[in-house]
């Protein structure tokens, strides 16, 4: 059994790597971005237009940047969006601008990402685990899944998840599939039901007033020649290969990843209506948050020197710090472990496994090893 869960400890070593810590302490000094999501005044037509007075008075984000990060190239094409709710829906507004209006899937659960498209991800309760991705592209057509945990923590993808009742509507400023013009933009509207993201929601509820859940967008671009009169993606001449894409988020990741939650921006839910002037105001647990996660990053670098996790915060380049400012305790056997810390709330406690999952508790804590 040890041995067994040994292998598994190194494959999860596998794919994460020493970069993935260093973007931990970023997010201690360079929270993820943010976003105040205001109620809708009247009913939205989901159309891909943003002529409506709601979404006219709501500010859009910052300009999307390089997955990476800021020290990245810049993105060369400008991607924005907006968010509004209600009762019943998440309403999602995004404007990318593009010259060469691109995208062949017709098929829903086609692998989207393989073309030009935009995506959207959502963990309601901050888990980590059992969180939402939808990609489309300029015709509309949609792949929609869950993801058990991240990829790198041997997560699965669950294609077969669906978001019934999820409106669409896509406006295109140009011509779609025709290299002969030159193009302007294409714009996504998306109206996400609340009863369905509810499954992995705190309580399995929608947001209430104050909420805060984990959302980023990405948005996947391919560099393009015509070829026939028709696109084709350019190759590198070496290897005859399609160039790689390039990938663009909202709030960056500082690695080419979208499946690290702990990163992706934070959206408030605000009682307030569109075009409301509010301040955002923070989770208070988010940066034992993003302390716990940088501790649990350094445990599987131990592991890697050691073939054995630390069993003492102290033992981890930044656990003396942390394990101080924070209150940070660790459990560990050779094979698994717990950190955990004191949240904000009292009696409430933050706790992180090595399988990924951080989660709020109000019960004791006992030994489990």
């Amino acid at each position: 059994m040890l041995y067994c869960m040994k292998k598994v400890v190194i494959l999860v070593l596998g794919l994460i790597t020493a970069a993935w810590v260093q973007a931990q302490a970023v997010l201690l000094d360079t929270p993820p971005r943010h976003y105040i999501c205001q109620t809708v005044t009247s009913p939205l037509k989901i159309d891909g237009k943003d002529d409506e007075p709601d979404w006219q008075a709501m500010p859009w984000s910052e300009l999307f940047m390089d997955i990476e990060g800021p020290d990245a190239p810049k993105q060369f094409l400008n991607t924005q969006v907006k968010m509004l709710w209600d009762k019943e829906y998440l309403y999602i507004l995004a404007r990318l601008q593009e010259p060469n209006l691109w995208a062949t899937f017709t098929e829903r659960e086609s692998i989207i990402f393989h073309e030009n498209n935009f995506e959207v991800f959502i963990d309601p309760d901050w888990d980590t685990h059992n969180y939402y991705e939808l990609e489309i592209n300029a015709l509309g057509t949609t792949w929609d899944l869950m993801l058990t945990r991240p990829y790198s923590l041997m997560g699965r993808a669950v294609s077969a998840w669906d978001i019934t009742g999820l409106k669409k509507g896509i406006h295109l400023k140009g011509t779609i599939n025709n290299p002969n013009d030159m193009d302007t933009c294409w714009m996504v509207e998306l109206a996400i039901p609340f009863k369905i993201l509810a499954e992995c929601a705190p309580d399995r509820s929608a947001p209430g007033p104050g909420d805060i859940w984990r959302i980023n967008f990405s948005r996947v671009e391919w560099d393009l020649e015509a070829k026939n009169h028709q696109y084709s993606k350019k190759t590198d001449p070496v290897t005859g290969k399609p160039l790689p894409e390039h990938n663009w988020v909202w709030s960056p990741q500082y690695q080419i990843n979208m499946h690290k939650p702990e990163y992706w921006g934070m959206v408030l839910f605000s009682n307030n209506k569109a075009g409301t002037k509010e301040t955002f105001v923070s989770h208070p647990n988010a940066e034992i948050y993003y302390a716990l996660r940088q501790l649990f990053d350094e445990q599987y670098q131990y592991f890697e020197k050691n073939e054995r996790f630390a069993d003492q915060t102290e033992q981890l380049p930044s656990g003396k710090l942390l394990g101080s400012k924070y209150q940070i305790k660790l459990q560990a056997s050779p094979t698994s472990f717990r950190l955990w810390a004191p949240a904000i709330s009292p009696g409430e406690w933050i706790i992180l496994t090595e399988d990924g999952r951080i989660r709020r508790s109000q019960a004791p804590l006992h030994p489990v090893f």
